[in-house]
């Protein structure tokens, strides 16, 4: 019943996206994806993570057999493209393979073993159309937004003295290099994610089962809510709104080069195309879940998990994507998610209550004082930045006192009939 409650409010909502997105003669995440069983993918790599989670529940022959059965497919629309001189892509072949396989799940496999397979499926497609939603949610806040609230953030952003410009004329001073270094991490976050997440499921297979709580829960999470404070506190970002990339719509062009002077700010028109995705960092979000989730890993992991997120750090505010405040507040909003799903795992308690309250007041006050105490926050840096980053402190401290007792305690015993998994 549970599974079957989470597939029908999960269509549901994407068949609503669907039917916000067509208002806005756009196509939406279902029909985004329905177009990349043929059509060139946008993101190959992301179908091949897709297809590599999905395999968490397969034996290592139905892994060898699936991932040359999509190299072959995408082999073969490759020489279908190259004749018709079509723009060549692939994970075609990955996705056909994930369909496939919840095709043996309903017509060959029953009882347990169908619900298994299934699992593996979601977990697959869950992943390729959170990105799909995401793209589909992005475009809605461009075209429902036409106001926003840069001014604003950049003004409560000199509390922290405007990390976005000299972190931005830092990575300009690397030269090509680092710049290219950096936007593939930034972009390739999904895909470091699944590395991660397939390394945390390694045991899936042998065991029959999933853990009670992974990465690619706090991912979905993470990804279902940003969008939704997007539409309430839109943003574009520095390089939007400061610089050249804003054309006649920025302030002015001073991002890099020159900070933003200190003015009364106000709402701002905006085009109908660029995202109001900065407030809060979901990339911030993302690589903080992946740094939360590698600690547990072996020490390879754990260095990989803190070298990207000290480069997607770097990566928001080097190219102008986001100012310091949305880091804050996407740190903050992270470790709320992550503590609220360890509590639904191990069962609510006192602590877990207490956690997830005073992280969701942290961060509600941070968006409360961004729009209406800026000019304040502005005018006392030296009181404003010290408690934003004390704030921001409280909240990872007692996230990490809380989940270092989680650990040291085990978890309640769930009576049969209350046990259940959530993918």
């Amino acid at each position: 019943m549970l599974w079957a409650t989470a597939s029908v409010v999960a269509l549901a909502f994407l068949v609503a996206l669907e039917i916000a997105a067509r208002r806005y003669d756009l196509p939406g995440p279902i029909v985004h994806q329905a177009r990349e069983v043929v059509l060139r993918p946008a993101s190959g790599p992301l179908l091949y993570a897709s297809m590599a989670l999905m395999m968490v529940v397969l034996t290592w022959r139905q892994r060898f057999i699936s991932a040359g059965i999509a190299v072959g497919i995408d082999i073969v629309f490759a020489l279908v493209r190259w004749p018709l001189g079509a723009e060549q892509g692939y994970g075609n072949g990955a996705l056909w393979v994930v369909i496939g396989w919840a095709v043996i799940a309903v017509a060959r496999r029953t009882g347990p073993e169908r619900i298994f397979l299934l699992k593996g499926v979601g977990l697959g497609l869950l992943l390729v159309a959170g990105r799909k939603t995401g793209d589909t949610w992005l475009l809605i806040t461009s075209k429902t937004r036409p106001e926003v609230l840069d001014q604003y953030v950049a003004t409560a952003d000199h509390a922290l003295g405007n990390p976005s410009w000299w972190v931005g004329r830092l990575v300009n001073a690397t030269g090509p290099i680092g710049a290219n270094v950096l936007d593939w991490v930034y972009v390739k976050l999904a895909v470091a994610a699944v590395v991660f997440a397939v390394y945390q499921l390694r045991h899936v297979a042998a065991e029959r089962r999933f853990p009670g709580h992974h990465l690619v829960r706090t991912f979905l999470v993470i990804g279902l809510l940003g969008p939704g404070i997007y539409m309430i506190f839109p943003v574009v970002g520095p390089i939007f709104a400061y610089g050249a990339d804003g054309g006649h719509w920025a302030v002015a062009n001073l991002w890099p080069d020159t900070s933003p002077s200190l003015t009364t700010p106000q709402h701002m028109p905006f085009d109908e195309i660029t995202p109001r995705n900065c407030m809060p960092s979901l990339h911030t979000a993302w690589a903080v879940a992946i740094f939360l989730h590698s600690r547990k890993g072996p020490r390879l992991l754990r260095l990989g998990g803190t070298i990207w997120l000290i480069a997607t750090l770097s990566a928001t505010l080097g190219f102008g994507y986001h100012y310091g405040v949305d880091l804050v507040a996407g740190v903050v909003f992270t470790l709320t998610i992550e503590a609220a799903l360890r509590a639904l795992d191990r069962g609510w308690d006192r602590a877990g209550v207490v956690l997830v309250a005073y992280g969701a007041t942290v961060f509600t006050a941070f968006l409360i004082s961004y729009r209406y105490l800026s000019m304040e926050m502005a005018t006392y840096p030296w009181v404003f930045g010290p408690l934003l980053i004390v704030a921001m402190s409280s909240v990872i401290y007692l996230y990490l006192r809380t989940t270092k007792a989680w650990d040291a305690k085990p978890a309640p015993t769930r009576q049969p009939n209350q046990r259940f998994e959530l993918v």
